[in-house]
């Protein structure tokens, strides 16, 4: 499940470097990520997609530290984007504007000009308010648009419903039985080229027949659009491939291009996808301290210094993370625990019921942590958000400071005394 992670001597290690050197260095909470992790999973789609022509658009929002972007750069990745703020992220990371997918569905006329500015591939378009405003965007700066409308095709993915984003009942895309329509009146204005199709069903998808059934239809519609001389340059089939957070069972990256490739035979259009969880989020853990360890009548508690402020994923869907003791405390008995942190909430929790030989000062490791966490981050309680840190081989490296009290309350002022 943790294929960056391996124990030596009962010591949790990430690559070459022991994780209690990073807790020791660096403090905790503290988020580090493996370099070679997110090489490798960016490369298994390079490797699965072959000679299909393709263009791999990372989404931005599972994880936007700009050395993370960085190191995908290197790699000739694209970014998918939903706000202006991943936008000038990825340029400072050295992104290729061109590869640049700009998603979600309450794009400013401000994001729209920033995007046109820079070239960007296109704008993934969810209604037809934002068409109309950005042909009017366009116009303005006497330019057109690339465009690919994001068709909502009614297709179930099988997730958490705050993750799923292809039903018919989702504020996501335009109704599929719609799409036609929106194309044709697309067509006729000045300043909107239309060059492809989108489509984003969900995140966490533990199998491939959502998407072959996504697909499917897109087809049919690419192909109806095409007799009307509406012809796209690509197929924009979204992200969301799960990852094995406790016991799923996950299609490969290999195994999802094996039903999705063979639909695409013959046919012309690039294959565009926006994977993002499944190339960070078993490339990072969470690191935290226990505080203290605390027992009533019916609960035992280790209560650390990482917080639901630092990690939301299990407050906000239930999700199970995989919660190890650094060192293996062999010598130490086990007992059922649930994770909490300082925070005053009652849903302030990392993990409930988990089995743990652990004391007070003991430093844990939360798996799976290198998407959708420090991005979800707050400073909820007044609590400084957590270093990030990059591991390369042997090499560490600090790419987000913590923050101080200072920065919490930077851009704040107190009213003048009478």
């Amino acid at each position: 499940m943790h294929t960056t992670i391996n124990r030596k001597n009962g010591d949790l290690f990430m690559e070459k470097v022991a994780l209690s050197d990073v807790a020791q260095q660096f403090g905790t909470p503290c988020y580090a990520y493996s370099k070679a992790a997110i090489e490798r999973n960016y490369e298994s789609y390079v490797t699965a997609l072959g000679n299909q022509p393709h263009l791999i658009c990372y989404a931005v929002k599972s994880n936007s530290n700009i050395a993370v972007l960085q190191t995908l750069a290197a790699l000739g990745a694209g970014f998918d984007i939903v706000s202006v703020g991943e936008l000038e992220r990825v340029l400072i990371a050295g992104g290729d504007p061109s590869k640049m997918v700009f998603s979600g569905l309450g794009k400013t006329s401000k994001e729209m000009q920033r995007a046109l500015e820079i070239g960007i591939h296109c704008f993934n378009v969810e209604s037809e308010s934002e068409l109309e405003l950005l042909n009017k965007t366009a116009s303005a700066l006497s330019m057109k648009a690339p465009v690919s409308i994001r068709v909502n095709p009614d297709v179930n993915a099988n997730t958490h419903p705050y993750i799923s984003t292809g039903l018919k009942e989702d504020k996501f895309g335009i109704d599929i039985n719609n799409a036609m329509a929106v194309y044709q009146r697309a067509s006729l204005m000045d300043n909107i080229n239309l060059i492809g199709i989108d489509c984003h069903i969900g995140s966490q998808l533990t199998e491939v027949t959502p998407f072959v059934d996504a697909m499917k239809r897109l087809l049919i519609l690419v192909d109806q659009l095409e007799a009307l001389k509406i012809n796209l340059n690509h197929i924009d089939i979204g992200g969301g491939l799960g990852v094995r957070y406790r016991d799923e069972s996950i299609q490969s990256v290999d195994d999802y291009m094996s039903e999705l490739l063979p639909l695409l035979a013959q046919r012309s259009e690039t294959l565009i996808l926006e994977p993002g969880r499944s190339i960070t989020a078993n490339a990072g853990v969470l690191l935290t301290e226990v505080q203290f360890i605390k027992s009533n009548d019916h609960k035992n508690f280790v209560i650390v210094d990482a917080a639901m402020n630092d990690m939301l994923r299990p407050s906000l869907y239930q999700a199970w993370m995989d919660i190890q003791t650094i060192s293996d405390n062999k010598d130490l008995d086990e007992a059922v625990y649930d994770v909490v942190g300082p925070v005053c909430e009652s849903g302030d929790f990392l993990g409930k019921e988990r089995p743990l030989k652990v004391k007070e000062g003991d430093h844990l490791c939360l798996f799976s942590a290198g998407s959708y966490g420090f991005v979800m981050s707050s400073n909820y309680n007044s609590r400084p958000r957590a270093p990030e840190i990059m591991i390369d081989d042997d090499h560490v490296y600090l790419i987000r400071q913590r923050e101080t009290i200072q920065d919490l309350t930077r851009g704040e002022q107190l009213l003048p005394v009478n």
